[in-house]
């Protein structure tokens, strides 16, 4: 039976070092919940502090409503699903599947029925007599997530599972870990660096730097509404413009530093006349249309689109950005680009972001940090 987590104020030290500052969030009962953030953020560590295999130096970690920050690792009832598989190569699939049941001395009519189950909904009864050795990468994370789920813990954990796979096996098994998800019903906490995984693959997701959660949502409001700079930029592209605040008329609106101006109607009325401010704007945010003016310096065309990088006028963008980027769906372009052309982009207003200079808090309306 699935459970619901709740982390209130954790902290993590290691002697001196803080990694986990104070962590609070609820992860739902049944939901699909990932941890996502550059490597250091503290993920992982957060992960196994649920699992028991870390201390924790502050707060409490509760599944439903029951503290277990003092119950050991191995009586919280979780399945576990690492990086690097971890499953006995000496043993056969199916006794890989066993081997916790065994653990737990079920009996054997109930564990031939449980095994039977879970290989079907992982889709590798037809292996169950083969070793490790003689199965694919994703044959043998399938045969991981099998034997973490078939002793019907409360809580899955599951770190990087997919990393050491090609891109091509990653989609295939995000799906397949998806729909055993959702066939199971089962509580998952999920830790990736992969930002199209995490946003193909959760519920909700929590976007983490230096121990602390920048933002929680579902992934659409994730993308589409970052609560700040860092959570725009590490999910997706983003280019970032320097800009002021303009309400000197009906409606407000921001004025980049050419003099383009936008009409804004979803700001927030804490964003100030004069106000500097950074706006996002992520490559398919922009339209051809009379506008902004940017010049061709590269381009690289990727069959439904073609994408661009720009170069605007001086004190246009913030310095340090890797690109500035535009992307041409090409089932609506009436003509394409060449390097050193000039162009004119309009800014969808409707879809742009606008954050505090300090790149700390949206301007947005209605733009929630927990969801």
């Amino acid at each position: 039976m699935s459970v619901s987590i709740g982390i209130n104020n954790v902290i993590k030290k290691y002697g001196d070092t803080t990694v986990i500052p104070d962590l609070s969030v609820q992860i739902k009962n049944g939901e699909f919940f990932t941890l996502l953030g550059p490597s250091g953020c503290g993920k992982t560590t957060l992960l196994r502090m649920i699992a028991g295999f870390n201390s924790i130096e502050g707060g409490t970690i509760q599944f439903d409503g029951t503290v277990i920050n003092d119950v050991d690792a191995h009586k919280r009832n979780i399945g576990m699903v690492f990086q690097s598989y971890a499953i006995f190569p000496h043993m056969t699939v199916r006794e890989n599947v066993e081997y916790g049941l065994k653990l737990r001395k079920e009996s054997k009519e109930s564990m031939k029925k449980k095994v039977d189950d879970i290989l079907r909904v992982v889709r590798i009864s037809e292996y169950q007599d083969r070793l490790p050795q003689n199965l694919s990468g994703g044959q043998q994370q399938r045969v991981a997530l099998a034997r973490a789920i078939v002793i019907h813990p409360s809580v899955l954990l599951m770190d990087e599972p997919l990393s050491n796979l090609d891109a091509k096996l990653r989609i295939e098994m995000r799906s397949a870990i998806r729909e055993v998800q959702d066939q199971v019903g089962i509580t998952t906490v999920y830790v990736t660096h992969d930002q199209e995984e995490a946003l193909a693959i959760s519920d909700r997701i929590a976007v983490m730097k230096l121990g602390i959660i920048q933002q929680v949502g579902a992934p659409e409001s994730i993308y589409t509404r970052p609560a700040n700079v860092f959570v725009s930029t590490f999910i997706g592209h983003s280019n970032l413009f320097h800009a002021k605040v303009s309400r000197g008329g009906s409606t407000p609106a921001i004025v980049f530093a050419d003099g383009y101006r936008v009409e804004m109607p979803n700001l927030c009325d804490g964003a100030q006349e004069g106000q500097d401010v950074v706006v996002s704007v992520r490559p398919e945010e922009f339209s051809i249309q009379p506008g902004m003016k940017a010049k061709v310096r590269s381009k690289t065309f990727l069959g439904k689109y073609t994408n661009y990088v720009l170069e605007f006028a001086g004190g246009m963008v913030l310095p340090g950005q890797p690109s500035i980027e535009f992307s041409q769906d090409l089932g609506h372009a009436e003509r394409l680009y060449n390097v050193g052309d000039t162009i004119e982009l309009k800014p969808n207003a409707a879809k742009i972001n606008v954050f505090t200079e300090d790149q700390e808090q949206s301007l947005i309306k209605d733009v929630k940090k927990y969801a």
